[in-house]
């Protein structure tokens, strides 16, 4: 297990839910951390529970220029976990042309963006540590699931790339795909979600797998199963199932 002690990680999008509960996690770790998202109060406020050094700095995602400040406020970073997320539920029969757009742009765009000013400074140092969050959902397409799922692939994708071309560098890759975690984006749910995680059980897996030289985890494990069996399911089979 790596150790957390003075390095500085900056988790984008962590003002509550996960992120949140990730970064009491690494500064109970002795990490320094940064969080950041959009709402100042919000960030304000964890960052003094805190029990370590920490600070925030305001980011958007979606602009490139919020983007470039932001990287040029935090400075140079041991480690950055990308949690921004955003979500709605709804299908290809009731497109929502604006909220799909803001998935894409949030999930997996402002991902390009935000690897788009880190990456480099970390392959030119050949030292970093990178933690992208996809989802389950990533693993193939889901009813229902319109912009959120076809986001998480892309995420999933991306730290595939990644992993592929840095594993044999100082820059590690690492790669996490959680099931349901009770945050205010599942809270949009209106049906049974199993195997749902509260947050800091979450943040446990994630911070755990994030001491290891492990790629990807997919977790609950159980629930995950069905996700990556359906990757090897034929077609006429798995829409049967699953639409």
């Amino acid at each position: 297990m790596k150790s957390f002690q003075s390095k500085r990680y900056w988790l984008v999008g962590a003002s509550d839910g996960l992120g949140a509960a990730l970064a009491r996690k690494l500064s109970r770790a002795g990490a320094e951390v940064i969080v950041s998202a959009r709402s100042e109060e919000k960030l304000a406020d964890l960052v003094k529970e805190l029990p370590g050094k920490a600070s925030y700095q305001l980011i958007d995602v979606t602009d490139d220029e919020s983007v470039r400040s932001a990287t040029e406020a935090v400075g140079e970073i041991d480690g950055i976990v990308y949690l921004a997320g955003a979500y709605w539920p709804f299908s290809a029969r009731e497109w929502n042309a604006e909220q799909a757009t803001t998935m894409a742009d949030v999930n997996f765009t402002g991902l390009m963006r935000v690897m788009g000013q880190v990456v480099p400074a970390m392959v030119a140092r050949d030292a970093g540590h990178i933690v992208i969050t996809s989802s389950l959902t990533g693993f193939r397409g889901l009813p229902g699931s319109i912009g959120y799922t076809a986001s998480k692939a892309g995420t999933m994708s991306l730290a595939e790339c990644m992993h592929a071309d840095l594993r044999k560098t100082g820059v590690q890759v690492q790669v996490i795909n959680p099931g349901f975690i009770k945050t205010q984006l599942t809270d949009k749910n209106d049906f049974h979600m199993p195997f749902i995680m509260e947050p800091e059980e979450a943040a446990q897996e994630v911070v755990e797998h994030m001491g290891t030289d492990t790629f990807k985890k997919s977790f609950p494990w159980l629930f995950s199963l069905v996700f990556r069996v359906s990757q090897f399911l034929p077609d006429w089979l798995y829409f049967r199932i699953f639409s």
